[in-house]
Parts: structure tokens; sequence; C-alpha cells
């Protein structure tokens, strides 16, 4: 953790105090971020999202606003800096991802606007470096493409079979995840059969694609059905994927081991606290309490104090 400088304690003091703050952004914000805003409900918020690695050089300053003539919004984030940083923009933007989330993890189901503002007071004059992070990538004009336009998204629900068989070495994968729950499991093995067929894959991706099929793959089939499907069409890989069921069921059952070790534990866990309310209402039973006070305090119910009663000392024939 860094110690705080004498810098950012001034700052920090000053924006602290709801008035000050706002005539500092009344000031120095853009009159078109300005306009959005309805400053008059300025708040001062926790910055507490701020990664750990980003925490030493934050200065916590993050104001809530209002948006004017709507609903919904406004975070301001102002940063103090009084050394020169060339990576400034990046590590703003860095703070505004961190503050939207946040406000999700709030409740919220839209992102909110975070309007980053820079407080510079180096030694260098003026500010050296760019405001802009796109300017911080070896070629800006890519970086404008890729992070002002809707990501590339592989919807592969969308997709006809008859094109993701031309995907080559990744057909088997995209035919398998799309069709999973929409066909049969024996029709996709043979589908699937012939598309390993065309290329050579590693054991651990035929060990992949088989436990997939078994594990996720619906039909009222056995699953050997399905293993000599796929290892009568691509005997190549028999081997493996013989293997690969072997090691699956080793798996259930070992599975099936631990859940039943558990079971028993919890049933001897419920056995031993019954044992012991039992034990407890004998005890009453046996210093004459009436049944009644004793079915309200240990929850048993008429029929098992009556078991209860039949070991109380005092009932004992």
């Amino acid at each position: 953790m860094s110690i705080p400088t004498p810098h950012d304690a001034l700052f920090k003091q000053f924006m602290s105090v709801p008035d000050t703050a706002k005539d500092f952004l009344e000031a120095h914000l853009p009159p078109v971020l300005r306009n959005l805003c309805n400053l008059n409900t300025l708040r001062y918020e926790s910055a507490s999202f701020v990664e750990e690695d980003l925490r030493a050089c934050f200065s916590d300053i993050l104001f809530s606003v209002e948006a004017a003539g709507q609903a919904g919004y406004i975070y301001v984030l102002v940063e103090h800096q009084s050394t020169a940083d060339e990576h400034m923009a990046f590590r703003l933007m860095r703070y505004c991802i961190a503050a939207m989330n946040a406000h999700l993890l709030k409740g919220h189901k839209r992102l909110p606007p975070v309007l980053p503002l820079l407080f510079y007071h180096g030694s260098i004059s003026p500010y050296p470096y760019s405001n802009d992070w796109l300017t911080l990538f070896e070629n800006p004009a890519l970086a404008a493409q890729l992070y002002t336009s809707p990501f590339p998204l592989v919807d592969v629900t969308v997709i006809p079979d008859e094109e993701i068989y031309r995907h080559k070495r990744a057909a088997p994968l995209e035919f398998i995840q799309k069709n999973i729950r929409l066909r049969n499991a024996q029709q996709l093995c043979k589908v699937l059969a012939d598309l390993i067929n065309l290329y050579a894959y590693l054991p651990e991706q035929i060990e992949s694609l088989t436990r997939y099929v078994l594990q996720v793959g619906e039909t009222d089939q056995p699953p050997g059905v399905l293993l000599e499907i796929l290892a009568r069409g691509a005997p190549q890989y028999k081997e493996i994927v013989m293997t690969a069921a072997q090691q699956l069921r080793q798996e259930g059952r070992e599975e099936g081991r631990e859940e039943g070790r558990e079971e028993g534990r919890q049933e001897g866990r419920q056995e031993g606290e019954q044992t012991g309310v039992l034990k407890v209402a004998r005890a009453m039973l046996a210093k004459g309490m009436d049944k009644d006070t004793i079915m309200q305090m240990t929850g048993l119910d008429p029929s098992r104090l009556d078991h209860a009663s039949h070991g109380a000392p005092s009932l004992q024939g």
C-alpha cells in the first residue's frame, strides 16, 4: 500500500466538500458534459471497487449525479496527478470500467456513463502525454475500429451445418456444440465420426469430444451404442474413445462412492442429533416436567415423546 502524499491529502480534503466539488466541476467539465449532469444532486461515492493493483494510484474521488432531464445516474471520476504518467489515459479507462461494474453489482441492469476528469499539477508543463487512450496503441486506427464498434460474434446457433462442415479442424467443435441439445446423440456421433476422419486431431481433443457426447448428449440408448458408432466410424481413434469412456465410468464410480460416504456422514449426524434430543427429553421427563412443555422445547411430536418416555428412569417399571 502506498503512503498518501501531501498532494493527495490536500486534493481529497477539498473534493470531499460537496459545494467545493460542485464549483470545481462547474468550472472544469466541458459544457456538453456539464449539461448532462444535475450537479445539485452531487453525491460522494465509495471507490472500494478499484482493483488492488490500481488502488495505490487512485485518488478515491468518485461522484454520482442524477442525469439532467432524464432517469438514471452519471458518475464523475476525478483523478489527481502530480507526476505525469504516459499511460494515465489507460488507467482512467480501467477506473471507469471498474465503476461501471460496481454499478451493475448493485443490481442495476444498464451501464452508467462515467465521465473521467484528470486534474494535473506536475512539474512538466503543459501536460506532456495524450489524454486519448486509443493513441496509446501501436495502431490507433485499428484500436478505434476495435473499441468503438460492436465486437465480432460467432453465434453458432444460426450457422447452417453445411457451412460448419467447411470450417476444417474447427468443424467438430462447432457442430457438436451447436447440435448437442437439438439432435439425438446417435445422429450426432455419425456426423462427428465423419468430421474427425477428415483431419488429424490430438488425443486430448478426441477424448474431450467423447466425454462431451456421453455427458451432455440426449439419447435413449446405452453409452456403448454411441461409443460403437464413434469407434466404427473413426477406427483410428477407437482406443482413445474407449479409454475416455472407461475414465468417465471410473470417475462416476468414485463420485458415487464419495456421495455415499457423505450421505452416511449426514445420516450419522442426524441420528446423533436425534439421539441427543431424546436424551434431553428423557431427562426432562425424569424431573417431572409436563409433556406439552417438553414438546415445545424439543420439537418432538407426541409419538416420539412417548418413545422417549420408555427410557426415562422415573417411568421405567
